[in-house]
């Protein structure tokens, strides 16, 4: 019964993956509101059936992608200090940043919400997540007094959004691990003594 079930949980993920991916691809040629889900089951090569066996709309696909991709940022952003105590900007490594990593990952969801007029709101999500994080996860011990923590996190939030902006309008052009390089000479060259506590709510 296990191998059963295994066999039929793989079919479901397929399934739903090729609908995902058809909304995707669907995005690069037309507007949403224009996407049928004749189209979807077209383009994922499934039925109308199929369709229905998983969603009732297609709004329940486009959300299960928002949903995973947002999940996937959280953990990513969250990688080089969900594990220690105290994060030492001056002693973060390349390979703990994960944020280019996550991007690459979704490089096709990216590269459509940054080249087309669709879901362009999932810029502004972006930066939301990122600026909440930094204010409900990390404390900096020696924080400037003079500076406001909300605009600190909004400034940081929105460089990293810039740089996976530029990032993609050149192609990925850079490797995930450049990228991540980048950012920490950045980080380091303006905060190099910085001690920050994580804060992760359990």
């Amino acid at each position: 019964m296990s191998s059963k079930n295994d066999y039929l949980d793989r079919r479901i993920i397929k399934s739903k993956r090729a609908m995902k991916d058809a909304i995707l691809v669907l995005l690069n040629e037309k507007d949403y509101e224009e996407i049928s889900i004749t189209d979807i089951v077209r383009v994922a090569d499934l039925n109308r059936g199929t369709f229905y066996k998983h969603y009732q709309y297609k709004e329940d696909i486009l959300n299960e992608i928002l949903n995973e991709v947002i999940e996937d940022l959280i953990e990513s952003y969250r990688e080089p200090y969900k594990r220690v105590e105290l994060l030492e900007i001056r002693k973060l490594t390349t390979s703990a940043v994960k944020i280019f990593d996550h991007v690459y990952k979704y490089a096709n969801f990216y590269t459509h919400i940054v080249k087309t007029t669709n879901l362009t709101s999932f810029q502004n999500k972006f930066c939301t997540v990122l600026k909440e994080l930094v204010l409900t996860d990390l404390h900096d011990s020696f924080s400037n007094q003079r500076i406001d923590r909300e605009i600190h996190a909004n400034y940081q939030a929105y460089a990293i959004l810039g740089m996976v902006i530029e990032w993609i309008n050149g192609g990925f052009k850079y490797s995930p691990n450049y990228m991540a390089e980048q950012l920490l000479e950045i980080i380091k060259y303006n905060r190099a003594d910085s001690v920050v506590k994580p804060m992760i709510k359990k």
